[in-house]
């Protein structure tokens, strides 16, 4: 699939609402949707995404605007699952880096727990597990065609590029259905629809337009 700017936008992948109710983007007609994609396993989303996109919320609930959260994964898919999204809107508990780059910082309540709520409807993408079985003969299938000569290099090099490789392909264990279909480059991401539920914008980290480009939109017919 592929998603283009301008052109109406699809539904986005959600498995699970652990906060507030189901809706979609096709759901959701003469508003604007901010979607804030993110990591649970992320400190940039919840040291600077989030709580922007909760002053978003704030700034604009009664003016048709929704505010939506979406927690993908793809990466560390020990950490950015399920469980720990609900354990977070249940108990504000944070993990991982989350936890340890906001206890740094001082921004933590007892218990590694959040000192804010997220007050808008929060999912989770649908995430496909790989059928896939990660074999030393696929890993070797990666490896050739960009080593040739990998069987004549020493035994530590071998060793070391066959556990990059395992990895890499660990990191793929998973297929998450927004994330891939809209493109995003990593987390936090935004993704805007306007009122007649065309997508207008798909950002990667803080840019600091979003607020501008919902006042453009609020404006418009």
């Amino acid at each position: 699939m592929t998603v283009k700017i301008g052109e109406k936008a699809p539904n986005f992948g959600v498995s699970e609402w652990v906060q507030g109710a189901p809706t979609n983007f096709d759901q959701e007609k003469d508003h604007i949707v901010l979607l804030e994609v993110f990591q649970v396993n992320c400190p940039g989303c919840f040291m600077g995404a989030i709580p922007d996109a909760i002053k978003i919320y704030e700034k604009y609930k009664n003016e048709g605007v929704r505010v939506l959260g979406l927690a993908t994964a793809f990466e560390d898919f020990d950490k950015n699952n399920l469980d720990n999204l609900k354990m977070l809107v249940e108990t504000g508990e944070v993990v991982g880096e989350t936890k340890s780059a906001l206890a740094q910082y001082g921004q933590l309540q007892e218990g590694n727990r959040l000192s804010f709520k997220i007050p808008f409807p929060l999912g989770m993408d649908n995430l496909t597990k790989s059928a896939d079985e990660i074999t030393q003969e696929k890993i070797l299938e990666f490896i050739y065609p960009q080593i040739p000569d990998f069987d004549s290099k020493p035994e530590n090099y071998r060793k070391d590029i066959i556990q990059r490789v395992k990895d890499h392909m660990r990191s793929k264990e998973y297929s998450a259905e927004t994330f891939e279909n809209f493109s995003l480059q990593g987390t936090p991401s935004a993704i805007l629809v306007d009122r007649k539920g065309i997508l207008r914008d798909v950002s990667f980290g803080q840019t600091g337009h979003i607020d501008g480009m919902i006042q453009k939109l609020l404006s418009e017919d």
